[in-house]
């Protein structure tokens, strides 16, 4: 049983330039250049896996694994520009920075149209094609940027000191196949080998095994008669035909299906060659006539499409200097909303200073600790008139005792000589 050999990987072939033209242009080289990026998206998935860009990129900035069809475009497939556009920009400043680059990391709110500028601009130093607008890489999708990364794979493969070499296929080894010889098939040659006839009686007919050793040297004369030898030989024939039963393992048996597919084949090979010779002439036929219809309507209709060229050349100026003028816009917005979040603070800062000063609690408590401060006054004076009285009754009676004791001490001297 022959083993199963996967086979090697081989180098992958070097991508087709592209074309500024978009979709006519890819329509032009053929109808599966329309495909021709999901190849390659496959093929930078690889070289990305190879480049070990899982704890690279994938963990340092907390993304997602990347799908084999992450950024070809297709209607049938979900999108969303802004993060493919973020995902492709981080792997174009990881693949420079691998090729030997210095560059610097993009940021999230950065302008797109310098972002790819200069993505642009490091793959032209580094030996790339661009020969279409930066506006296809702006939407994070499609050929061109399966293109770009793929280039700058490219590059950091070679900066590492990787190169593809030639698939190396392991010989199969064929196991031999045990060969089971059946117990009925015998040959010919084996039985005049291994047995000799003996003739012990007219009527009897056995087979022995022969000793080499015992063989005698003269050659032995039989003398029974040929007419009742051939009788006995009639007689006896029936019975030393030998039969073989077929068994599916012989390998005679695949010989003899082998020769009958070959002959099935080599027939089914006339038929159908004369049918796709045919098919070629007609095949061949149509395509001169669309390839003359074509040259016809390319000739009548070439001032237009140079119009339309014209046209999509000032479109893409004009969506250009949108962009820029749509960057500008959006870092104006931004200061404008930085300025309305300070007035918003400065107008609430004012709501709660005039609160306050419009609030009355304060001067009802004011007036209150007022009253109550004049009530302890009236108080206090009622005190104090009560203690100057109880003064000036004090000094009037110290003054009269004071009175009484000199007339009592200053007695006249006429009224006691009297006496």
């Amino acid at each position: 049983m022959a083993r199963f050999v996967r086979k090697a990987r081989a180098a992958p072939a070097a991508p087709t330039p592209l074309s500024p033209l978009g979709d006519s242009a890819a329509e032009e080289r053929g109808p599966g250049a329309l495909y021709h990026m999901f190849v390659l998206m496959e093929d930078l998935l690889d070289k990305l896996k190879l480049l070990d860009y899982e704890s690279e990129v994938l963990e340092k900035h907390n993304m997602k694994a990347l799908s084999r069809h992450y950024f070809a475009s297709s209607p049938y497939m979900p999108s969303n520009p802004g993060e493919q556009f973020y995902t492709f920009s981080i792997l174009a400043w990881w693949l420079i920075n691998e090729a030997g680059r210095p560059f610097e990391q993009p940021q999230e709110y950065d302008d797109p149209n310098a972002t790819v500028s200069r993505i642009l601009a490091e793959l032209r130093t580094l030996g790339g094609q661009v020969d279409f607008p930066p506006s296809k890489l702006k939407t994070g999708s499609g050929e061109h940027v399966c293109y770009v990364l793929d280039r700058l794979a490219e590059e950091a493969l070679k900066k590492r000191g990787f190169t593809w070499k030639k698939p190396n296929y392991p010989t199969e080894e064929m196991e031999e196949e045990s060969l089971v010889e059946d117990d009925a098939e015998l040959t010919l040659s084996k039985v005049e080998e291994g047995m000799i006839v003996e003739w012990e009686s007219p009527h009897v007919f056995l087979l022995q095994e022969t000793d080499t050793s015992s063989k005698p040297d003269d050659i032995l004369e039989s003398n029974v008669d040929a007419a009742e030898w051939n009788l006995e030989v009639e007689r006896v024939l029936p019975q030393l035909k030998v039969t073989v039963r077929s068994d599916n393992k012989d390998w005679r048996i695949h010989v003899d299906q082998m020769h009958q597919h070959k002959d099935g084949i080599e027939s089914s090979l006339k038929e159908a060659k004369g049918l796709l010779d045919k098919l070629q002439e007609e095949i061949n036929r149509t395509l001169e006539k669309v390839g003359s219809r074509e040259k016809y309507i390319n000739n009548q209709l070439e001032h237009l499409v140079q119009e339309y060229r014209s046209a999509q050349s000032k479109l893409s100026e004009a969506k250009e200097h949108y962009q820029q003028g749509s960057g500008g816009v959006t870092e104006r917005t931004r200061i404008l909303s930085e300025i309305t979040e300070e007035l918003e603070k400065v107008k609430q800062e004012m709501e709660e200073k005039g609160s306050r000063m419009s609030d009355g609690a304060p001067v009802v408590k004011i007036k209150q600790s007022l009253t109550k401060l004049k009530q302890e006054i009236v108080q206090m004076d009622i005190r104090i008139g009560v203690v100057e009285h109880t003064l000036l009754q004090a000094k009037l009676k110290e003054k009269s005792n004071m009175t009484r004791d000199m007339h009592a001490t200053n007695i006249p001297e006429p009224a006691i000589g009297g006496y």
